[in-house]
């Protein structure tokens, strides 16, 4: 998935970036709240991680007016205020779950996993369609009961098109899941990955609708 993440703090901002990234997710890293307002209008993400105490623009007014564009993007909201007012000020403004600093990066995980199902529409934790099965917390892949190595890449892709089982993506739209800001994109990278999944998972595992995208069905053929 690719994430959105708001933090002005380096240090921290560093931290939180390398864990999403090990946890498999494209993170885009803004710095301060009009950045944070730049790439969510331009950008396609499946999650946000916002810091309220931005530079520029502070976190809350970012998170209000992300929602009057009547969003509904998931929202983990960061924050050093840890009154019970504060907390209810940003769950007010549209935040979906609240993170007080200092945070577990385990723990971080765990609740974008949780709001990210929520917003598939998804509340078991794993992930199943076609006779495969997908873990976000262990990311542990099984195909009809196989367990299955995948890259980061591959991991990603698939874990992209099997929160929408049925749905045709675009190259476009799993590109914008596989890579963050300045990573740069081969003319065929979908393919090839899509090329490897198939390989590792089934031939039928993934299917291709010509003009449209790639797509997983829901059972299994």
């Amino acid at each position: 998935m690719r994430i959105l993440l708001v933090e002005d703090d380096a240090l921290l901002g560093d931290a939180i970036q390398a864990g999403l990234k090990q946890a498999g997710h494209a993170v885009d890293w803004a710095r301060d709240g009009i950045a944070a307002e730049t790439a969510l209008r331009t950008g396609d993400y499946s999650a946000v991680v916002l810091d309220l105490g931005l530079p520029r623009k502070d976190g809350l007014s970012v998170l209000r007016e992300l929602r009057a564009r009547r969003s509904r993007l998931p929202v983990l909201v960061l924050t050093a205020r840890d009154t019970v007012d504060d907390r209810i000020r940003g769950l007010d403004a549209g935040a979906d779950d609240y993170l007080i600093k200092p945070f577990d990066l385990g723990e971080l995980n765990a609740r974008l996993r949780a709001l990210l199902r929520r917003a598939a529409g998804q509340p078991a934790p794993l992930l199943a369609a076609a006779g495969i099965t997908l873990d976000p917390a262990t990311r542990e892949v099984r195909a009809q009961g196989q367990a299955v190595e995948l890259s980061a890449r591959e991991y990603a892709l698939l874990h992209a098109l099997m929160q929408h089982p049925g749905r045709a993506l675009s190259r476009a739209q799993l590109e914008q899941h596989l890579y963050a800001w300045g990573e740069e994109i081969g003319s065929n990278t979908v393919e090839v990955y899509v090329h490897h999944l198939r390989r590792k998972l089934g031939t039928d595992a993934i299917r291709t609708l010509r003009g449209i995208g790639y797509v997983v069905a829901r059972e299994a053929t």
